[in-house]
């Protein structure tokens, strides 16, 4: 018979045992009020350390940006946030979604390319995104070559044979860069038989990295992880491009978000990385993350108004996000075509399934609009540059692209529309190619002192005490120039509507072409722009950046341009 003391002595030595096995329980099942965040120090092990200090739980590493991927709660985020040398950040969702032709995508001079031989063949592009459908025309160059190098999915780790595209956009991407596909003949502005291929760059080779789940939903986590297995493997699969057609809201500098730190890291490893500028335009100030990374190439969006054959109507999509940035810096750089790009995508995928309007009888090519199809047309471009010029590095190719690029001019030969919208223009494929400028592109800048937190840069862009948006000179005055005043985003100085047909060609050129690339660093506490806050004093003065609040959209459906 069990005495009173007997039960009071068995609890005793129970007790201990149940404390533990909670204590492991509550360690291997995450409680309700614990979040996923990202905490960065000077390396993965510090940053590991003091997850374990607080009792945090480590999910994964993310070595590219010094950081591990933690589950914690709100009190142990706060206790970490205030320690010197971590930064804290609450992981994000990141979204995707982003005719007129195919293949020539009103980049005619694609197919003179091609018929000499300038196809991207050798050069390997690395795509994040949702996944890639294997059709002949994405899996196969134009020269039957298997080019499928290596597929991953981000969320796992894991190499796959194939996960397939479930929601689509990561398929129509690659399809933009690279089907191999022969171009039809209504799509050719030639009268010979060679049309060239539907793929800007039809024999590239592809590594595709899923990171978004069918609806085009993912988290920074797993963008970043992404990004590092790219870097890590980019001798093996000489991947020389990275694709990322996506867009966050901004909610930190450049330099604090871990989504750009990682981008920038994989610029300085040689990787040239192209982003889309975001479909969160017209207005100033809409460039996302990590487009507004003062280094890559940031890609808006242009338009043929339906009408390939007529140049004059071409215009500057709407749906465009637009600098400048919220350091200053010129975005986007560059524009591409974006509008009503047709491309394969899988019949039962989810963007199909939502606008079936958009895709054709046969379930093959799908319309779609977007600056995600601008960076694809522009990723397709640096493979043809590389092929021919295998030598180059990252800021060699921006600086070409920069430079060959064709400002939109009015009948006058004023600008059509200024630096924040258009960048230096509407690129050009065989100019770029077969270009010879070097150093032009990110003068003033260094991304090892950028990453090591020695420096700090900020752009040429200020504003003056009407809101208008201007390019400085180095004493911070505004340097005259037709189109560079910009007041609300929607009419210009010179009083020109978006919607009036404007000529693309090359007859206006910026004084001094590179100036507004130029970084200029922070020093002895300038203010903006004599003192005026940007976006309406948005500051971020706290440590712990909250990536949640705001689903990020970067390529977010957009009507048909």
């Amino acid at each position: 018979m069990t005495t009173p003391s007997d039960s009071r002595r068995l609890l005793m030595l129970v007790l201990p045992l149940i404390i533990v096995a909670f204590v492991a329980a509550a360690a291997f099942f995450p409680t309700s009020d614990r979040r996923t965040y990202i905490v960065a120090a000077a390396d993965v092990a510090a940053a590991a350390a003091a997850v374990r200090e607080v009792g945090g739980e480590i999910r994964s590493e993310l070595g590219i940006i010094n950081a591990v991927e933690a589950a914690l709660t709100a009190s142990q985020a706060d206790a970490l946030s205030s320690r010197q040398g971590l930064l804290v950040h609450l992981d994000a969702t990141v979204e995707v979604s982003g005719v007129g032709k195919t293949g020539y995508i009103t980049l005619h001079e694609a197919a003179a390319l091609h018929r000499s031989g300038i196809d991207g063949r050798g050069v390997t592009i690395a795509v994040i995104d949702t996944g890639l459908w294997k059709t002949k025309a994405t899996q196969l160059t134009r020269y039957d070559e298997k080019r499928i190098l290596a597929q991953l999915d981000a969320s796992t780790g894991k190499i796959s044979k194939g996960s397939g595209d479930p929601n689509g956009h990561g398929t129509h991407i690659v399809s933009v860069m690279m089907s191999s596909r022969e171009a039809d003949d209504e799509y050719d502005d030639d009268d010979d038989d060679d049309n060239g291929f539907e793929g800007v760059a039809p024999s590239a080779n592809v590594v595709s990295v899923r990171a978004f789940d069918d609806r085009g939903r993912g988290r920074y986590a797993d963008v970043i992880r992404a990004i590092d297995w790219i870097v890590a493997n980019r001798d093996r699969h000489r991947i020389r491009v990275l694709n990322l057609s996506m867009s966050a809201p901004v909610q930190s500098h450049y330099w604090d978000d871990p989504l750009n730190r990682a981008v920038m890291a994989a610029w300085r490893a040689g990787i040239v990385v192209v982003a889309s500028a975001g479909n969160g335009g017209p207005h100033p100030m809409t460039v996302g993350v990590p487009g507004n990374v003062p280094y890559v190439i940031t890609v808006g969006a242009m338009t043929d108004s339906f009408t390939p054959g007529k140049p004059s109507d071409d215009r500057l999509a709407t749906f465009s996000a637009a600098g400048p940035t919220h350091e200053g810096f010129i975005k986007p750089d560059v524009l591409a075509p974006g509008g009503h790009l047709k491309g394969w995508m899988p019949p039962k995928a989810h963007i199909p399934r939502t606008y079936p309007q958009f895709h054709d009888a046969d379930e093959e090519y799908f319309m779609m609009s977007g600056t995600s199809q601008a960076a694809a047309v522009v990723s397709g471009i640096v493979a043809l540059m590389l092929q021919v010029d295998p030598a180059l590095q990252p800021d060699d190719v921006k600086c070409r692209l920069v430079s060959t690029a064709r400002p939109a001019v009015t009948a006058d030969g004023q600008a059509a529309y200024t630096v924040f919208q258009q960048g230096a223009g509407l690129v050009s494929a065989e100019d770029a190619v077969y270009g010879s400028a070097r150093g032009c592109a990110n003068r003033g800048l260094n991304v090892d002192h950028d990453l090591a937190g020695t420096a700090r840069y900020r752009g040429p862009a200020g504003r003056n005490a009407d809101g208008h948006y201007y390019v400085m000179a180095a004493d911070g005055s505004p340097i005259d120039g037709s189109g560079l005043l910009w007041s609300n985003g929607l009419l210009w100085s010179n009083g020109l509507l978006w919607s009036d047909g404007l000529l693309w060609s090359d007859g206006l050129l910026w004084s001094n072409s590179y100036l507004w690339s130029d970084g200029l660093l922070w020093s002895n506490g300038l203010l903006w722009s004599n003192g005026l806050l940007w976006s309406n004093g948005l500051l971020w003065s706290n440590r712990t950046m909250d990536l949640s609040t705001r689903t990020a959209a970067i390529n977010v459906w957009v009507d048909q341009e």
